[in-house]
């Protein structure tokens, strides 16, 4: 790192700024253009839950602007998704005149692979998850007890879900990360997997909803990404070790 890539305390507060403004800009876009779709968005995200619930039944909203509000939260949701290469860019950007000039090059395969495991957790969560997960709940029915969820609490629900699958699979990339940093190793996270599967699974216990289900459906996947980002420790920081030496 140069001298002249350093910036005073006050110039980090200024660029900062201007990249959560550039952040916030890219989000209200994205946000309103998946205003004009937000109904058939929400169709989507609702299709797992309504293939499995009793014939009949249906989600409801109990009070007059909750349909409102649940689809402009749906379009926030999938703003944020959608303006998420640009975040990650700028978060990168932010960073970068910390590292090495080398290291700078990393920029596009972190936005392009953080991006692609972020979205890969958000579709297991509905593709595998969800289906799984309502099936069970909604299996506490009976004929004198019918399930009548409504679209507010359903969205929060998910969302929380999506945005938590979404976020533990990028474990890879932050473990990689670390090493290239000189925090942890290979040998670090082998010798301590014993404590990371008991991480694991108090972070499904603290980000999913309080049933065992959900919690197992995120420990599993969290366990194989443990693997994979001491996988991918040995094969590209050995590979940056070769090159410096």
């Amino acid at each position: 790192m140069t001298t002249e890539n350093k910036l005073s305390f006050t110039e980090h507060l200024d660029e900062l700024r201007s990249r959560m403004i550039k952040c916030f800009i890219a989000l209200g876009l994205s946000t309103l253009i998946a205003y004009l779709f937000s109904k058939k968005i929400f169709e989507i995200l609702t299709k797992p839950l309504v293939e499995v619930m009793p014939p009949g039944a249906t989600l409801i909203f109990t009070n007059l602007p909750e349909a409102f509000f649940t689809y402009l939260k749906v379009s926030i949701l999938l703003g944020f998704f959608f303006s998420l290469p640009v975040i990650l860019y700028h978060v990168w950007c932010f960073i970068s005149p910390g590292l090495y000039q080398k290291e700078k090059k990393y920029i596009l395969p972190f936005v392009i692979l953080s991006t692609g495991f972020f979205i890969g957790g958000a579709m297991f969560a509905y593709f595998i998850v969800f289906p799984i997960g309502f099936k069970f709940f909604l299996g506490f029915s009976t004929d004198s007890i019918q399930p009548l969820p409504s679209i507010k609490q359903y969205l929060s629900f998910s969302s929380k879900l999506l945005i938590a699958f979404g976020t533990i699979f990028e474990l890879p990339i932050f473990a990689v990360f670390l090493a290239k940093i000189g925090i942890i190793d290979a040998n670090f996270l082998s010798s301590k997997r014993k404590y990371g599967i008991l991480v694991i699974f108090i972070l499904g216990a603290v980000l999913t909803p309080p049933d065992i289900v959900t919690q197992i459906l995120m420990a599993i996947p969290l366990m194989l990404l443990y693997e994979l980002s001491i996988w991918l420790i040995k094969i590209f920081v050995k590979k940056k070790e070769e090159e410096e030496n």
